[in-house]
């Protein structure tokens, strides 16, 4: 029987679901306000998402720039959907964050006068973003875990999560399968930080890892926990022809060009000021736009960096010409390289306060996986690692002061009971005859749709073609069948419970993205082509019903001092 015939249950004062960057920045600081905390990771910590990203990281800390400029420029980036508040929060502290980071050990470029060098990005007004070559999320990565083994915080690697430990409608815990030997165990906490990064493989091609599956926002609103501007789906502009892997911002920040069939450097005509440095939202849009009107190539656009010479890209873009060799065999010193846009990242995820804070007690997130919402419509490249640092140090406070307070667990024959009936649920899947469905069939099945029917662009018939389409993958999943029947390392198992995570975040966007009938940030509705503050400067809050469709309920936009205005970029 899958979880072994013993019960295992195991205290610890605050869990972490999670080890990008969000969720050891959260442990870190747990483990420094004198939690004892633990991290639950599906993968060794540095082979976390957090790692993928290349372009940088933002913070107002250069002369002539300031957190209200940096602010301004994430709100209307954001469609002005972010909450001001939350930016402020976000944008006054980026500074010491990036310090702090120096100190810890990470090798931010510098220039020839030894001071901190920056790059220009996406829809920023300053040249803001600190980076290290074009691996600096590997670069943090490595640095954070390093501080996680200096403040010894356990580590339940490999360890796949399957549900949340709801008491009383406070979460105290979760049950997690040890992929190694097959066993399920307890791990009770008196707090839960949910830092388990998007949901990118929800659709098909996606810049993400295939561990990004959106394990833990399905678990939060399988809770009970709202999850907030699903709708918010960006798609980043220079994905790579063919494999669909990431050529950073940090290209165009550097000078390269967006070219279409006729060499035409097209960003001129859509965004005239910011050109290729528009946000992504509006980048990806005339990308789309040429290619359906003839002026692509094999249905891309041309990244042109050779005007940029050895020096820049072989300096500081590195990872990027390689990719672009081995997998295209495309020298971008001397050709253009292919690229298109590409789904990349949520701006929506489990509703969260400035301090970390999900609706229901003892329970927190933080990262990709957490809307504050600092992004709001549209995320500006290089906010999404300051925001995992951020909010990841907010949660790791807030949950180590919030248990002190929290004296007692639940009893053990509570706990035994709730992980007797996991193990059942589980085994039930297991012994599904092999008649069943594949994981494989129904995973690619979904993503494709996400990407024809809820990508770049979308309209009510084909939304509602999108939740008929996942409804039937739902019902189908009933009967997914799980070929191995072994204990370790069963991945055929693991990828199955995916699956359902991926089904339910599938749903809330779809709900959501009917819902919204206006366009803003990411959120390109032909059938409704403005943007419609009167109706929709606010959230979209989506709760699960058991049995019934997702209820919706609605915030207003918090607006401290930047009231919204027409975007021209």
């Amino acid at each position: 029987m899958i979880g072994g015939e013993k019960t295992v249950i195991v205290d610890h004062d605050v869990l972490v679901l999670g080890a990008g960057l969000a969720g050891m920045r959260a442990a870190l600081e747990a483990a420094r306000n004198g939690a004892n905390v633990a991290i639950v990771s599906k993968v060794h910590p540095v082979r976390s998402h957090s790692g993928a990203a290349q372009g940088g990281i933002n913070a107002a800390i250069g002369e002539g720039d300031s957190w209200e400029i940096h602010a301004l420029d994430t709100i209307k980036g954001s469609d002005y959907l972010a909450d001001q508040d939350a930016v402020e929060v976000m944008c006054r502290e980026a500074p010491s964050d990036i310090i702090e980071l120096e100190h810890m050990g990470v090798t931010f470029y510098r220039g020839a006068d030894g001071k901190l060098g920056t790059r220009a990005f996406g829809g920023a007004s300053k040249a803001r973003t600190y980076f290290v070559g074009d691996i600096t999320g590997q670069a943090l990565l490595y640095t954070l875990y390093d501080q996680l083994l200096k403040a010894g915080v356990k580590v339940y690697e490999e360890w796949f999560a399957t549900s949340l430990y709801m008491v009383d409608g406070q979460c105290r815990g979760l049950v997690a399968l040890d992929m190694m030997n097959g066993d399920l165990s307890l791990l009770r906490a008196k707090a839960v930080i949910i830092a388990s990064g998007g949901m990118g493989r929800v659709y098909e091609p996606s810049t993400n890892a295939l561990i990004c599956t959106g394990d833990g926002i399905a678990l939060a609103y399988r809770a009970g926990a709202p999850v907030m501007d699903m709708e918010m789906v960006q798609y980043h502009p220079t994905t790579l022809a063919g494999s669909g892997f990431l050529m950073t911002e940090a290209a165009r920040g550097e000078g390269a060009y967006l070219l279409n069939s006729k060499n035409e450097r097209f960003m001129e005509t859509y965004a005239p000021k910011m050109k290729e440095l528009a946000s992504r939202d509006v980048v990806s849009r005339a990308e789309w736009h040429e290619i359906n009107e003839g002026r692509g190539i094999d249905g891309n656009v041309l990244l042109d960096l050779r005007h940029l010479g050895p020096d820049v890209i072989l300096k500081k873009l590195p990872q990027i010409h390689e990719m672009a060799l081995d997998f295209l065999n495309i020298d971008m010193l001397k050709q253009p390289v292919p690229v298109r846009p590409g789904m990349h990242y949520i701006m929506g995820g489990v509703k969260t306060d400035a301090g970390a804070r999900v609706p229901l007690p003892g329970m927190y997130a933080a990262g990709e996986c957490a809307c504050v919402s600092v992004h709001g419509g549209n995320r500006l490249g290089a906010n999404s690692l300051l925001d995992t640092l951020v909010f990841g140090r907010h949660a790791g406070r807030n949950s180590a002061e919030y248990v002190k307070g929290i004296t007692a667990m639940p009893p053990d024959a509570a706990g035994e009971q709730f992980l007797a009936a996991e193990q059942k649920r589980v085994q039930a899947l297991l012994d599904r005859p092999t008649t069943g469905e594949t994981h494989a069939k129904l995973r690619l099945e979904l993503g494709t749709l996400m990407d024809e029917k809820v990508g770049v662009y979308r309209d009510e018939a084909g939304l509602r073609e999108a939740l008929a389409g996942v409804r039937d993958l739902q019902k189908r999943y009933q009967t997914v069948a799980v070929r191995d029947k072994g204990r370790i390392y069963n991945q055929a198992l693991t990828f199955a419970l995916e699956l359902g995570f991926m089904l339910d975040c599938a749903e809330t966007t779809i709900v959501g993205a009917l819902d919204r009938t206006e366009s803003r940030g990411a959120h390109s509705r032909t059938d409704y082509p403005e943007r419609d503050d009167a109706n929709w400067l606010k959230h979209i809050l989506i709760t699960r019903r058991e049995g019934q469709d997702p209820a919706l309920t609605y915030l207003p936009v918090t607006i401290t001092k930047w009231p919204p205005q027409e975007r021209k970029y």
